[in-house]
């Protein structure tokens, strides 16, 4: 659909009318099992409103609009499992934005329900929507969390609404592609994976990955299909003993491979540090057990026991999921086994029931709760309750609280006992005070040690998974700015830090008092300027922490009296406004010579007069793909589009995006690093320098070599032209004797 929808520019007014109704009755087709009386009628209401609403509206791709809802309508239906009153806010989610039609009218036309999905949506699209410039800020994602707790359709329609719009992004321009593919992976890959929709986290994190490592994304895929024939091959020589066993135990069964997403693919080459052929697991097997409710934990460990008799399994890597399962609600088996030929192979198995709920997630929960253990809805209750605790305190450093909740989010879980046998789950690494604000805030706060398996830990132990926990507290004990060094729950820290900072207010504001007092004294003013000045004096980042060193005896006054900023006396009232507009200016001196909005800055250009520097965190050379960052009093800085920080700041500071590309400047030279591994052999330093200096005429900066059991391991910072240079130099150093491994270095920070 999508391929072809990026060509209907060129279509008549009959044709696109053929194919809107062709998308309409497939979202019918879609539909038909769950539709009741007068379903149909609604659905037919809410098409046509929406056709008549954007009938004059395109999409960037020329497209007639209508076609975007209708694909999300039909995504929700078909990949996320809701009914037809989701199918219908899908329909119409962007009328009430974008035309003429108010909530009030989808109230009357069709019932409060629905208008109040479309209130939703609409609140998050005025932050996020596509279309707008406005980029998804973290105070605004607090706003969108809070739908979810209200009604979690909101948050699987507007996930659906993503998923279209990454499907389509072609069409959009570099720019917009960046911020968006960013904003998915920051927010709506991890939301997808902690709502069990994991084929949809898959597809947004590869689809995101093709327009921030376009280079990665294409080679691994064009890996893939290179060696599609061979994994087939293996594939079934793998599963043919399995089908045979499974068969004669008497099990009803689908069995199949299915490779693994690019992006889970490039992760493990980046974290394990290897090539693509050295990923072992390139796809995983699925058996997909049809057994009935009753039978399902019998049947899958049984299977099981057919797969280990053949293959000899991972001890390690056994997972559990059906005994105790996700948090959010995810059931299976997983094993990893040797198979034929030497290579490991991950099996997952699962029945049915589990399998729907691995693909739609939180959606195939309503549908199985009658009769499905009570587990599965409790975890959910309790992932909404944490998220309503962790909104109800907001956390006034949103960009942190967003960080913190992601890990919630994204982190592997372990399973934690109450003194009474209940059974709470944490993120990996959460630690005993983690443990005691999971049960409850006051707890937490109240917290001076625990009891792990009955001995005594501090409150920064680290749990593991069966752990049983007993929190001791004292009503005399109050948060620490040390917890934070060692919490990693999102609801704990966010509660700590709102007391630590709440308290801080306080005494803050007993310094500013103080401050306030000194400064009449010397007939000076509490100007913006002069406690700019004042800051700068003491080194302090901010007025607050300013005021609160003033109160606690961190700064001494007595010397402001003889203080002189700029060989002058502090500001008296009458001068401020004047040096405080003069000292605005100066403040922005560092960005008045960035580019109008819409505009590139050229990087090596020897025209250009915009002072930048390149980010230490990535070390961009010319022909990686890059984006600016402007900050005030730092000017511009250069990352890479693949940067570990790019996601976040694209996704939140979306105003201080500048474009950028690199210039033609074959004269200047790029600091940039590569890491090599091999083998520990008789002149192996002086090859590698011969390359360098003698093959490539390359400047060397340092060459850093560390041997161990006849392995070495190095890094050389060299100067490079552009990353095409970098590529050749890896080349012809992969060509030497004994080498095993060249990789960029991601961090060259000295």
């Amino acid at each position: 659909m999508q391929n072809e929808a990026l060509k209907l520019y060129d279509k008549t007014d009959e044709e696109e009318k053929k194919i809107i109704l062709r998308e309409y009755r497939g979202l019918l087709k879609a539909l038909k099992q769950s539709l009741k009386k007068g379903d149909k009628a609604m659905l037919r209401h809410a098409f046509e409103m929406a056709v008549e609403a954007h009938k004059y509206m395109r999409r960037k791709s020329g497209e007639p609009y209508i076609l975007h809802p209708l694909a999300v309508a039909k995504i929700v239906v078909e990949e996320i499992g809701l009914g037809v009153t989701s199918a219908t806010c899908a329909l119409l989610h962007d009328t009430v934005e974008d035309t003429e039609i108010s909530l009030e009218d989808i109230e009357r036309e069709f019932n409060k329900p629905i208008a109040k999905i479309i209130d939703g949506l609409t609140k998050i699209s005025n932050v996020v929507d596509i279309k707008g410039d406005t980029t998804l800020q973290a105070e605004n994602f607090r706003k969108i969390l809070l739908t979810l707790v209200d009604d979690p359709r909101v948050i699987l329609i507007k996930i659906a609404d993503r998923l279209h719009n990454m499907r389509t992004l072609e069409s959009m321009n570099r720019e917009k592609q960046l911020k968006i593919a960013s904003e998915t992976t920051y927010i709506y890959s991890p939301l997808a994976h902690r709502l069990g929709l994991y084929e949809i986290k898959s597809e947004m994190e590869d689809l995101a990955m093709k327009y921030t490592q376009p280079d990665t994304y294409v080679e691994i895929a064009q890996n893939l299909k290179e060696t599609r024939r061979d994994r087939t091959r293996y594939i079934n020589e793998f599963i043919k003993p399995l089908k045979e066993i499974l068969t004669a135990n008497g099990l009803e069964f689908e069995i199949y491979g299915r490779p693994k997403a690019i992006h889970s693919i490039y992760n493990k080459m980046r974290t394990k540090g290897v090539t693509f052929e050295e990923v072992y697991d390139l796809f995983a097997i699925r058996i997909i057990l049809k057994s009935p409710l009753d039978r399902e934990k019998e049947d899958c460990w049984k299977a099981y026991s057919v797969v280990t008799d053949i293959y000899h399994p991972s001890t390690e890597r056994l997972r559990d999921w059906i005994s105790v399962p996700k948090g959010n609600g995810y059931e299976a088996l997983h094993t990893t086994v040797m198979g034929p030929g030497g290579k490991w192979v991950e099996v997952q198995i699962r029945s049915d029931r589990m399998n729907e709920i691995a693909e739609k997630g939180l959606a195939a929960h309503w549908k199985y709760k009658e009769g499905a253990p009570n587990v599965q809805e409790s975890k959910l209750d309790s992932f909404l309750q944490h998220l309503r605790e962790i909104l109800n305190n907001p956390d006034t450093d949103t960009i942190d609280f967003i960080q913190d909740f992601k890990l919630d989010l994204f982190t592997e879980e372990i399973y934690i006992y109450t003194p009474k046998g209940d059974m709470r789950v944490l993120p990996k690494g959460a630690t005993a005070l983690d443990f005691a604000f999971d049960i409850h805030s006051e707890l937490g706060m109240k917290s001076i040690g625990a009891k792990v398996n009955y001995k005594l830990v501090p409150l920064s132990y680290k749990l593991h998974s069966g752990d049983q926990v007993e929190v001791i507290t004292s009503s005399k004990q109050k948060p620490s700015e040390e917890w934070l060094q060692f919490l990693i729950t999102a609801k704990a820290k966010s509660k700590v830090k709102s007391y630590l900072k709440e308290g801080k207010r306080r005494v803050a504001e007993q310094g500013k008092e103080i401050l306030k007092a000194k400064l009449a004294q010397m007939h000076a003013h509490m100007s913006h300027f002069n406690l700019n000045e004042i800051c700068a004096h003491y080194k302090k980042t901010s007025h607050q922490e300013l005021y609160y060193a003033v109160a606690t005896g961190g700064v001494d006054l007595k010397d402001l009296k003889n203080f002189t900023p700029h060989g002058e006396k502090l500001l008296q009232p009458n001068r401020d406004a004047k040096n405080d507009s003069k000292n605005l200016l100066n403040e922005g001196e560092a960005l008045k010579n960035l580019p109008a909005k819409g505009e590139s800055v050229i990087l090596g250009d020897s025209n250009d007069k915009i002072v930048y520097k390149l980010a230490q965190c990535c070390q961009p050379i010319p022909g990686d793909n890059v984006f600016g960052f402007s900050t005030a009093g730092e000017g511009l800085t250069i990352h890479r589009t693949d940067c570990p920080n790019a996601a976040k700041l694209l996704a939140n500071y979306g105003h201080r995006i500048i474009k950028t590309r690199w210039g033609k400047n074959k004269e200047i030279s790029f600091l940039a690093g590569v890491r090599i591994i091999g083998l520990d052999d008789v002149g192996v330093i002086q090859k590698i320098t011969n390359v360098i200096s003698g093959d490539m005429k390359m400047n060397m900066r340092s060459l850093s070599i560390d041997s161990k059991d006849g392995i070495f391991e190095g890094a050389i910072m060299v100067y490079v032209h552009d990353r095409e240079e970098l590529s050749q130099l890896c080349a012809k150093l992969g060509e030497l004797d004994g080498i095993q491994k060249i990789e960029r270095l991601e961090n060259t920070m000295e």
